[in-house]
């Protein structure tokens, strides 16, 4: 007996309702989302260190709550800082003396003017640094002048384990941070250290052992 075939109807379905929820949705979702400001203001937690900074090959990259940033490298590595600001006159033609030189060699100094004002800074006598408002390395995205120093530092320290330290205000500006991280990548330097608050050091650990030897000798002085 043969069967009876059913003709088939086509189905059809209204989407006039579920396209008016989905433009509901998606006018709730703009409506309520709030965007990522890039002036945005971040504060630095404090962290439990028990391991000292290190003091050898080091270059320090410090971040002020004006948003300026400064660059300096550490005093054990004379060499490498000659070589630093050899490099740095060169790749940026600037015709320095040698007391200028000597003046960024020199253990405790830092640099935080643009290669524009760098000759004047560096002729500057210790009372004058101390009285000067530095405006700080640009780090703007057009010209971001920390990059030609940690590409400096890179040249000058290699073949050795060079150290990158950040040290930021806790109320260092986001936008300040992020031009120091771009210098960084431009660099291929995808590990550095932050410099934390070093309170609640567990007893016992190098860090309270280096804090307990400063004060020993600070009491003795």
């Amino acid at each position: 007996m043969p069967k009876v075939k059913v003709p088939r109807k086509s189905t059809s379905v209204d989407m006039t309702a579920m396209c008016d929820v989905a433009f509901l949705l998606l006018s709730f979702f703009i409506l309520t989302t709030k965007f990522k400001s890039e002036n945005l203001e971040i504060t630095t937690p404090t962290s439990v260190s028990t391991k000292a900074a290190e003091e050898n090959n080091v270059v320090l990259v410090t971040l002020d709550k004006e948003g300026r940033a400064y660059f300096s490298v550490s005093d054990n590595n004379v060499a490498e800082k000659e070589q630093i600001i050899d490099a740095v006159a060169q790749t940026k033609g600037l015709t320095l003396s040698q007391q200028e030189k000597n003046a960024f060699i020199h253990a405790g100094s830092y640099v935080g003017v643009p290669f524009s004002q760098l000759g004047s800074y560096l002729r500057l006598t210790a009372d004058q640094v101390k009285a000067f408002k530095a405006p700080g390395i640009p780090l703007d995205s057009a010209n971001n002048e920390m990059s030609v120093w940690l590409g400096a530092a890179m040249t000058a320290f290699q073949g050795s384990k060079l150290n990158v330290m950040v040290k930021g205000d806790n109320s260092a500006k986001y936008s300040t941070f992020k031009g120091v991280i771009d210098a960084l990548k431009k660099n291929d330097i995808l590990k550095f250290q932050l410099i934390t608050d070093p309170e609640g050091v567990p007893p016992g650990t190098d860090l309270w052992k280096k804090n307990q030897a400063m004060g020993t000798k600070g009491a003795t002085e």
